[in-house]
């Protein structure tokens, strides 16, 4: 027997509907690419854009008839080169809309790679932002299943390339209808799709429903997750071309909460006046950005003054970095775990009501986890065998995953990755009774030193609460005798000084003993992905003809 319940599909095209209805009014800011001047100068001033989701909307359905108008149909691939921007978030709805598949394709990236994932995905349409102006004059002649390039400007700015093709973003609004009715079809159609920023081989494409897309969003806006409501203003640092901003571009209007896009202006000085000027409650990104805002508001001896919670994710947190937001600055970071794979979220740093009678000590030792498994995603450790292991918070074991927001294969592939029915993430880690999740290491980072596994996770935190580094990596040196030994790579602080004895001695009764590096290395900068994270492969290829003092 079936219930007897409305059939009505989940489908991205509702949200902005919702959102116009019940928050018509409230604001998308943007800080613009083009400066002080855009599209409509009344709604920018001083290089900020202001409109509302009803605006929003409107405009979302005027992409729908232009992409309806160039033949895009049910599954089509179109691509964006974006930052988080107000026209960013239009194509968003005006291209999941229609059943186009929505493909955010990371600029950071190097152009032949861009061009890769383009023709990997077929893609029908590219809109990008000026800023990666040159990077579409450079893969244009390589991408030839490309039929248009749209740039996201209006006709006073648009660039001077050698492209065919080439058509104005605003152009092409103005004369469209913002008349569309938004089609109804099968929830399980794919939306969007993001390739993983993997560290070796050609980048995997990942596919995600529109079902799978809003489950995602409502879990994320839970209590024990973001916490986003109609009362938040929400500044999403995280690019919409890294796992579609975590969400947020979907959960916010789901909510009704005010959005505040960065564009590229993702440096400390250009935040903090963003988080300031538009009060912003509740902010999103890695690691690294958190570090540059730290480090500004320390050498400026400024606060924020509305921000209360930050949602850090993409590489595990230093815990001296959130005890520096909670201690000096009243600012909670709340560490999420996730992959491409997995829409992102899976896991959520948040402690329970028992936890209320702990020492603080006690409270941080589980806030600097990876947090609890959210409802829609199911956790287990397995050792080499696959068989499961005791969730005792000592236990390290394979991370393996699934849910309703996990994927089942890769884009175009045809073998799936699955492990009897479960994902495999490559992560290794604990579970605790609670569900609480310690990512150790990368089953591929992890450094094997006479047979022991040594973390280079808990090295990198250690490392990160000296008060002369500025940014830490660990990795495996190939030894004689104890077959790998880490190797402590450090970026100091302007300015600071610090010595391989120094920083070695700083591990002292912290550490088991023959955990301690047996060298440090000094660089000017560590080598980042297109994400913000360390790419210990890059590290690892400067470092493989390295020899060891103890070697």
């Amino acid at each position: 027997m079936l219930g007897q319940m409305m059939d009505i599909p989940l489908l991205i095209s509702s949200l902005i509907v919702h959102a116009e209805r019940y928050h018509g009014d409230t604001e998308i800011v943007s800080r613009t690419v083009e400066g002080a001047s855009a599209d409509n100068g009344s709604n920018v001033v001083k290089g900020i854009h202001r409109y509302t989701y009803a605006d929003a909307h409107r405009r979302a359905k005027k992409v729908a008839n232009v992409l309806t108008k160039r033949g895009i149909v049910l599954g089509d691939r179109v691509a964006t080169l974006a930052w988080n921007n107000y026209r960013h978030f239009e194509l968003y709805y005006g291209i999941s809309g229609i059943g186009a598949v929505m493909h955010t394709i990371n600029p950071r990236l190097h152009p032949e790679q861009v061009a890769w994932i383009a023709n990997h995905a077929e893609d029908k349409v590219l809109f990008f932002d000026l800023t990666f102006a040159p990077v579409v004059e450079k893969i244009a002649a390589l991408c030839p299943k490309v039929t248009a390039w749209v740039a996201m400007t209006d006709r006073k700015h648009m660039p001077a390339l050698k492209v065919d093709n080439l058509l104005c973003y605003e152009d092409l609004l103005a004369e469209a209808s913002d008349e569309f009715r938004w089609p109804e079809f099968d929830e399980r159609s794919a939306a969007c799709l993001c390739y993983t920023s993997g560290t070796t081989g050609n980048p995997k494409g990942v596919l995600y429903s529109h079902r799978s897309t809003l489950l995602h969003a409502m879990a994320s806006i839970q209590p024990d997750v973001f916490g986003m409501s109609g009362r938040e203003t929400v500044l999403p640092v995280v690019p919409m071309f890294h796992v579609n901003a975590w969400g947020v571009a979907y959960s916010a209007p789901m909510v009704g909460a005010k959005l505040v896009f960065p564009g590229p202006g993702l440096d400390g000085p250009n935040l903090c006046e963003l988080f300031e000027q538009e009060q912003v409650t509740l902010s999103a990104g890695v690691p690294t950005v958190w570090l540059g805002v730290l480090q500004y508001l320390q050498a400026n001896k400024k606060k924020l003054s509305t921000v209360k919670k930050m949602v850090c994710g993409g590489s595990a947190v230093p815990p001296a970095l959130i005890k520096a937001f909670e201690q000096d600055y009243g600012i909670k970071i709340h560490q999420a775990w996730g992959m491409t794979e997995m829409s992102p979220l899976g896991t959520y740093s948040s402690l329970k009501k028992k936890h209320d009678t702990l020492s603080k000590d006690e409270q941080f030792a589980i806030e600097v986890k990876q947090g609890r498994g959210i409802y829609g995603v199911d956790l287990k450790i397995v050792d080499g065998e696959g068989n499961e292991l005791p969730r005792d918070g000592k236990t390290s074991g394979d991370l393996l995953v699934r849910g309703s927001w996990i994927i089942d294969r890769y884009y175009q592939i045809e073998k799936s990755p699955l492990v009897d029915g479960w994902f495999p993430t490559g992560d290794v880690g604990t579970l605790d009774p609670d569900g609480y999740l310690q990512i150790t290491d990368r089953s591929k980072d992890v450094i094997k030193s006479g047979g022991e596994w040594i973390s280079s996770i808990d090295l990198e935190n250690l490392a990160m609460a000296h008060p002369a580094v500025a940014m830490a990596a660990v990795i495996g040196v190939v030894h004689p005798k104890w077959d790998e030994r880490p190797l402590l790579v450090v970026v100091k602080k302007p300015g600071a000084e610090v010595t391989v004895a120094e920083m070695i001695k700083f591990y002292d009764g912290k550490i088991a003993k023959w955990w301690t590096p047996d060298d440090v290395q000094f660089i000017d900068a560590l080598p980042l992905g297109a994400t913000g994270k360390v790419q210990k492969n890059k590290l690892r290829e400067h470092f493989k003809d390295y020899k060891l003092p103890s070697a």
